[in-house]
């Protein structure tokens, strides 16, 4: 806060006052932490949002929340193996961010056609709210890292889409295909699903795909049939 030395007539006294661009300068700071605290109490509401996907000792499903910390931490083991150099800090903005509209718009099932529909719909009203919460600027910010990942134009969008994608692969291959049995997803959908992380990482992929193979052909993950 800035203030100002005031010379008080008859007392011949100097104090302090606040002059009026210091009493500005604090009620903007003030507006600003406190949209920022908003934003930050909305967002915990991440951690309600339930995920098809299930930990990997099967005891619950996944949610919003845990999924993102997952991606950030794969980000930053994985970078190393992206095509394309890439700016990590950019990518773990990017995974941290690029779920946030499923507060509104929900989980939608990546292989459900019909949720799939209007999904793009949902999430960008959803952006236009939750952003909408941040100062000016940090709202163009992040909204930037949203559009960015779901463009997929840049190293980093399809690196962190890569990202996205392989965690529910890892997910299913570690709990025998829990969420692809439960609602009969076929090998050729997982494949397809998920054969845009080659776009980020020609080698991850590899790996995938080829655990993918294997699990099918031993059985572990049953081809569009129902789980127990």
């Amino acid at each position: 806060m800035i203030l100002r030395a005031t010379l008080i007539p008859h007392c011949g006294l100097s104090v302090a006052l606040e002059s009026p661009h210091s009493t500005l300068l604090a009620s903007t700071a003030m507006e600003r932490l406190e949209r920022q605290l908003e934003f930050i109490v909305e967002i915990d509401r991440l951690k309600t949002i339930l995920r098809r996907t299930v930990l990997t000792d099967g005891s619950r499903q996944e949610n919003t929340a845990e999924h993102s910390w997952h991606l950030a931490m794969m980000a930053l083991l994985l970078t190393e193996h992206a095509d394309s150099e890439v700016n990590l800090a950019r990518v773990i903005q990017m995974l941290l961010v690029h779920d946030i509209v499923e507060i509104d718009a929900g989980d939608t099932f990546c292989y459900d056609a019909e949720a799939n529909l209007d999904k793009a719909d949902r999430e960008q009203r959803a952006a236009d709210r939750i952003f909408g919460l941040l100062p000016a600027d940090q709202e163009v910010e992040l909204r930037a890292l949203w559009d960015e990942f779901e463009k997929r134009d840049t190293a980093d969008s399809r690196f962190a889409n890569a990202i996205d994608r392989m965690q529910p692969v890892l997910q299913n291959l570690a709990t025998s295909g829990h969420s692809w049995r439960l609602h009969k997803i076929t090998k050729a959908q997982v494949l397809e699903r998920n054969s845009p992380i080659g776009d980020g990482s020609k080698s991850i992929w590899s790996v995938l795909e080829q655990r993918i193979e294997e699990a099918f052909a031993k059985g572990l993950v049953v081809d569009g049939q129902l789980g127990e």
